[in-house]
């Protein structure tokens, strides 16, 4: 046997023994939120209108409800949409949202939704001294015209 004839058996060896090895800890992880309970459905009420109109009403039994309705009213007749859904979240808690979705994009509204703060906010004291001796430098240097942005 050559070395080139040593080198494939290795190789083909190498390969039978990760086709032979073990797999077990290295399959996809389970989703989180696997069930294959089935949730009816108690109401679901859907109308189109041939003018681009549409609403609909939804609600399962456990709990979601969805409602949403929407025209080509919007600027070249784009769709704007306004509607609400609510359903418990993993931790309990009622999640109930509502939005409007126009020319000015995806609007949602919530309780549960963060809320910046108001503006304007107060400035920190650190932030304003800063802007204080950022101004008093500006005064202290000579002004001299530019050199780097004249004409070429």
């Amino acid at each position: 046997m050559n070395s080139g004839e040593v080198g494939a058996w290795v190789i083909l060896a190498a390969l039978a023994a990760v086709a032979a090895a073990d797999t077990q800890g290295y399959g996809a992880p389970p989703p989180r939120y696997a069930s294959s309970e089935e949730i009816a459905i108690l109401r679901d009420d859907r109308v189109i209108e041939d003018d681009g109109r549409y609403n609909f009403d939804m609600e399962t039994a456990n709990g979601i409800v969805v409602s949403e309705s929407g025209s080509p009213d919007g600027p070249e007749g784009a769709i704007t949409s306004a509607g609400s859904f609510s359903y418990t979240a993993p931790d309990g808690s009622d999640i109930h949202l509502q939005f409007v979705a126009d020319e000015n994009g995806f609007q949602p509204q919530g309780a549960h939704l963060p809320v910046a703060p108001e503006f304007p906010h107060p400035i920190p004291q650190f932030v304003l001294d800063q802007i204080a001796f950022a101004a008093e430098e500006d005064a202290r240097r000579p002004k001299e015209p530019s050199s780097r942005y004249g004409a070429p």
